[in-house]
């Protein structure tokens, strides 16, 4: 169980680093927004969470895409609202700290960081330029 505590204050410092990156770079900062990130760090940590504790070998990645799928149907009472905050959540203020997490884990291996080449490199800086 330590471990999901570990895993949902990660979780918890993305998702203020991603309300700060939505709030600079989209300007988009409301209750909504708060509303929806805590949504989504909800969602992350439920998938996690029942990977740990279902003994079937499934990524928690599926776990979190159903969570995800069943709060936002339309037919259930909060579905609506759900859709309705996250909507205020941009995907790039989400994958910027994710992405810099990953750089910072692979960063501590310069082997693997080696091996990655010019291809992901020339990848992420012709990201920025479109950007």
């Amino acid at each position: 169980m330590k471990n999901s505590q570990e895993y949902f204050l990660l979780m918890l410092i993305v998702g203020t680093v991603a309300l700060i990156g939505n709030w600079i770079g989209y300007d988009i900062f409301s209750i909504q927004a708060v509303l929806g990130m805590l949504v989504l760090i909800l969602i992350a940590s439920l998938g996690q969470l029942l990977s740990q504790l279902i003994p079937v070998k499934i990524p928690s990645v599926v776990y979190v895409i159903i969570i995800g799928i069943i709060l936002s149907l339309p037919s259930l009472p909060w579905g609506p609202y759900v859709v309705e905050w996250t909507s205020n959540i941009q995907l790039l203020a989400i994958a910027t700290p994710i992405l810099a997490y990953a750089g910072i884990a692979i960063g501590r291996s310069w082997t693997d960081f080696v091996k990655m080449g010019w291809k992901a490199w020339s990848f992420v800086f012709l990201f920025y330029l479109e950007r």
